[in-house]
């Protein structure tokens, strides 16, 4: 019997602890206080701050009034003390929400409502004219993101109807360019605002070629360069910033036109390493200094992590054009990741796409005209921009087609073995639409293509052989857009 005892008892008082952890737990988690605030006043965001009684995960689940579609936050860790942010809000709208304690009871607040506000007067902008294509469905889901590079200078992600529903702006700088990253971010490239110009008068080939060294010839700054990065999250908040022209390396104080961040938190962008030689071994007279470009890779406090100078693998004795484009031989304008993680550049003065070793350095192959690869010659492009891998694997880019005077997206499949290229897609855009400089062109998830003339304030949906369905005019020289797929916010929230 006492054995009995000795065995019951314990299991007894064990039970007992159950029972008592089990009610304590299943107890309603109530929910002290629920504050809605509207980040910087932006009329489509606002954050839900939630206290609770004791500890527990949670999400919020939210709807328009009187629609059956429904969304939710992702869930927050277990804590007394949340914010859940609800983002791209319809502005001017009644929602309803309900705040789910996640437990395994799964247990539910009642359903509580809020209006958004109307619009903000400066973010009502006649992004879209009815007298122009705006068929809305041509854009899909997504949103398209613009920067604006004067001051104060912000990053603007719009709707198919023209609409604001992301923002965020920074008062002393400019914006040249974002993208985003890896970790669910943005990277934005700061610039010193100049004044741009929706000009694109035709010029003749001569003029042309005349007015290729132009840009970086006016200072080192040049018509696309940055002075600073900075990383921002999709609630708007910035995680960091370095000012480039503040850091002891002077040679790193300017980078230009693109920014981008790998998985493991560098940032790599072009910068203009400078070369010093005596013009007399080229045929030339006297001490110069030649332009040129390079990668740079650094961490997010601007420490140097590695370099790559173009002028560590060129032969300059042999390179007929150099005294003509001395202040700027190569024109680098648009840096990416190959599928193996080595480097693709855009060399516009070159006409051409190289591939780079990102470990040795060496130029792999170049790809256009006078190039490695055998192609279509009416494919060739020249002062091409935003060179990107589409979601077929092609290399795509925006041609600026200067001596044709006709822009157009070219996406290639390259066989880097035979080193031949296939031309997938040649979408021109109209005359009216020509841009000599800066643009872009993407694949769209639906098939279509985003475009942009950027010297015309013009963005575009086409299809793949070049006809608009919608079309964007921006008061500003868009340097280029990139779309945002809805994927992209699902670290926020999604559809249920």
């Amino acid at each position: 019997m006492k054995k009995l005892m000795k065995i019951l008892i314990p299991g007894f008082f064990v039970i007992i602890f159950l029972v008592l952890a089990i009610t304590w737990f299943l107890q309603d988690i109530q929910i002290q206080s629920v504050v809605l605030t509207s980040p910087n006043n932006l009329a489509f965001q606002e954050n839900i701050k939630i206290n609770l009684n004791k500890p527990s995960a949670l999400y919020v689940r939210y709807w328009i009034k009187g629609s059956d579609e429904k969304f939710r936050t992702t869930e927050t860790a277990e804590s007394l003390e949340h914010t859940a942010h609800l983002m791209l809000l319809q502005t001017d709208t009644t929602y309803e929400y309900q705040i789910v304690m996640d437990h395994f009871m799964g247990q539910s607040s009642k359903i509580f409502s809020f209006h958004t506000p109307k619009q903000s007067p400066w973010l009502k902008i006649p992004w879209i004219s009815q007298e122009q294509p705006h068929d809305q469905t041509a854009l899909g889901d997504g949103l398209i993101m613009l920067c604006y590079g004067r001051i104060p200078g912000y990053i603007a992600m719009v709707d198919g109807k023209g609409q604001i529903r992301w923002y965020w702006q920074i008062n002393d700088i400019g914006i040249r360019a974002a993208t985003f990253t890896p970790q669910g971010t943005i990277l934005a490239m700061l610039r010193p605002p100049k004044t741009d110009a929706i000009d694109d008068t035709p010029k003749s080939e001569v003029e042309i070629l005349n007015e290729l060294h132009v840009p970086m010839r006016r200072g080192s700054m040049g018509f696309a360069g940055g002075t600073a990065i900075a990383e921002i999250d999709l609630t708007g908040k910035m995680l960091w910033r370095i000012d480039l022209d503040k850091l002891d390396n002077s040679e790193f104080k300017v980078i230009h036109h693109d920014v981008l961040k790998d998985k493991r938190g560098y940032v790599h962008t072009l910068y203009r390493p400078k070369k010093i030689i005596n013009m007399a071994q080229i045929g030339g007279s006297g001490i110069d200094t030649l332009g040129g470009d390079g990668i740079l890779v650094i961490d997010s406090t601007g420490r140097e992590i590695h370099k790559w100078s173009v002028w560590d693998h060129w032969d300059i004795k042999k390179d007929p054009f150099i005294k003509r484009f001395a202040y700027d031989r190569f024109h680098m304008n648009s840096l990416i990741f190959d599928k193996d993680s080595n480097y693709l550049v855009s060399v516009a003065v070159e006409d051409q796409i190289w591939k780079i070793n990102s470990k040795s350095g060496q130029i792999m192959w170049k790809f256009g005209k006078n190039g490695d690869f055998k192609m279509d010659t009416s494919a060739w492009f020249s002062f091409q921009h935003s060179i990107n891998l589409n979601s077929r694997g092609e290399l795509m880019l925006f041609d600026n087609n200067l001596f044709k005077k006709e822009s157009r997206a070219l996406s290639f499949d390259l066989d880097s073995r035979s080193k031949s290229a296939i031309t997938k897609i040649n979408a021109p855009l109209p005359k009216s639409k020509y841009t000599s400089r800066m643009g872009s062109a993407y694949l769209l998830p639906n098939g279509n293509l985003l475009q942009t003339s950027a010297k015309t304030g013009t963005v575009m949906v086409t299809t793949d052989s070049g006809k608009i369905l919608w079309e964007l005019h921006a008061f500003f020289v868009p340097y280029r857009s990139e779309y945002v797929p809805e994927e992209f916010w699902r670290k926020y929230f999604k559809r249920e």
